[in-house]
């Protein structure tokens, strides 16, 4: 019988009906050469795993030469010989680490540790206990988009080996996007507060009524539920880049009729923070890393990584979801947004459009 593991800790005192089961980059001569290189432009399957099984933990370190490796090495993950990838990521933004810059942070579902926080190119630690079933097959590939070797990709893939799964399994979903910038009607030097801002916001524009100008989070068919969401904000004008509500519809037939089934008052709120951001790393929300430290009592100065996790309180579907935010209030504000959403749903899923080139992916200057 199918024992749910995200009981703990009462599940550790049952008796366990699974094997635990292990692919990883050791060194097959018995050295100590434990990883393995993939050459620039190379798909390389790192796992082909026959199922059924759970995925339960993922470990990955990678040494490269270069400085954006966390934003050109894709992640692309199949379930069940399924054609179109179920997640698609640069490596580095699926396990929280935005803009790609390394640091150390731990939430519920991921961790990582790096010895120079904030250096891009440095080696980091990543993982990730997100449980990803399947019941034929599991293929992991990592996609390298530079045009240099990776010199030393080390990973832990641990999975549980089962006899059976329940045919209603559902599983899991990510995928990145990015809108560099966002089409905010304000434009630059829109500073929050300012006369201009003022001016603007008693009009029609300080207004909005529809989620068709809010940055796209997770448009998805099928059964399934929303998990949550990582954000890299570049805050490209003065000011501040919050605000935002958050706008969720629900198994909508046709037209998405006003209002969404969940309706949120701004960013910080959604992300569980107030009056700004703070630089935290909780459970289910926070803001990691920021760029801007000094003289930034609200840490939302230059680049920042934000996450909202719905691990406790999971937003379900049972046709179809759409999850939007607001840039800036009534989507004043042109930053860069960068996402990677993540949702458990049935197969087969709503193929995702062709992910952003390398060139495109990289951060602001």
């Amino acid at each position: 019988m199918f024992e749910l593991v995200n009981n703990f800790p009462s599940s550790l005192i049952l008796p366990k009906n699974f094997k635990v089961k292990r692919v990883s980059s050791y060194d097959v001569t018995g050295g100590n050469v434990d990883c393995w290189q993939i050459k620039a432009g190379e798909t390389k399957v790192i796992a082909d795993i026959d199922g059924p099984g759970i995925i339960s933990h993922i470990w990955f370190t990678i040494a490269s030469p270069d400085k954006y490796y966390l934003r050109k090495i894709l992640l692309k993950v199949y379930w069940d010989n399924e054609e179109n990838p179920s997640i698609c990521s640069p490596v580095g933004d699926f396990f929280g680490l935005g803009h790609a810059v390394p640091y150390t942070y731990q939430c519920a579902v991921f961790s990582t540790s790096c010895n120079d926080d904030g250096k891009p190119g440095m080696g980091v630690a990543m993982n990730c206990w997100l449980p990803m079933p399947f019941l034929k097959n599991a293929r992991l590939e990592i996609v390298n988009e530079q045009e240099e070797d990776i010199r030393s990709f080390y990973f832990y893939i641990d999975y549980q080996k089962y006899n059976s799964l329940p045919g209603d399994v559902l599983y899991l979903h990510a995928r990145w996007r990015r809108e560099n910038p966002c089409d905010g009607w304000t434009g630059p030097g829109s500073i929050v507060g300012s006369p201009e801002w003022e001016l603007r916001h008693q009009g029609p524009e300080g207004k909005n009524l529809s989620d068709e100008g809010n940055y796209l989070i997770l448009e998805a068919e099928g059964r399934g539920h929303y998990i949550g969401v990582n954000m890299s904000i570049d805050h490209l004008h003065k000011g501040w880049w919050g605000e935002g509500d958050d706008m969720i519809f629900i198994d909508r037939d046709g037209e998405r009729t006003w209002p969404p089934d969940l309706h949120g008052t701004g960013s910080e709120d959604y992300l569980c923070h107030a009056w700004g951001m703070q630089k935290v790393a909780h459970m289910y929300s926070g803001e990691p890393w920021c760029e801007i430290k000094e003289g930034n009592e609200h840490h939302y100065w230059g680049k920042v990584c934000v996450y909202r996790y719905h691990i406790v309180d999971p937003i379900p579907f049972e046709k179809n979801i759409r999850v939007s935010i607001e840039h800036g209030h009534a989507n004043d504000r042109s930053d860069d947004y960068c996402s990677v959403a993540y949702w458990y749903q049935n197969e087969p899923h709503k193929p995702f459009p062709p992910i952003l080139p390398a060139r495109l992916r990289l951060p602001n200057p």
